[in-house]
């Protein structure tokens, strides 16, 4: 039996909200989702989720504020995944593995700051 928790969201809930701190990540189960992103007084669509992808992984592993937000585009089943859940998974890893995990997340937020939205 999991002990795996679950969350639903309706079409036009939010999940996650750009600058927010993060605790937990998410794995879609059902439903499609959309990310975005402010840029001055907008707000731009830059993403879409589809189910069996992770949600809010990238503020989730290396600590930072939320980069951008993302909200349900059609009713939704996500898996929480708190840190401390994927702490003691991710400890039980080699160390070249976390470095490898800390390196292309580091290369990612690099390479979406260059991004011009």
């Amino acid at each position: 039996m999991s002990d795996d928790s679950t969350i639903s969201l309706n079409s036009e809930e939010y999940l996650i909200r750009e600058g927010e701190e993060s605790t937990q990540m998410f794995f879609l189960q059902s439903g499609t989702m959309a990310v975005f992103k402010r840029k001055g007084d907008t707000t731009i669509q830059i993403g879409t989720i589809y189910s069996g992808e992770v949600v809010g992984e990238m503020s989730f592993l290396d600590k930072e504020p939320r980069s951008a937000s993302v909200k349900a585009i059609s009713e939704c089943v996500l898996t929480v995944i708190p840190s401390e859940k994927f702490e003691k998974t991710l400890n039980a890893l080699p160390a070249w593995y976390k470095a490898l995990v800390h390196t292309l997340l580091d290369r990612l937020r690099r390479a979406n700051s260059r991004i011009r939205v």
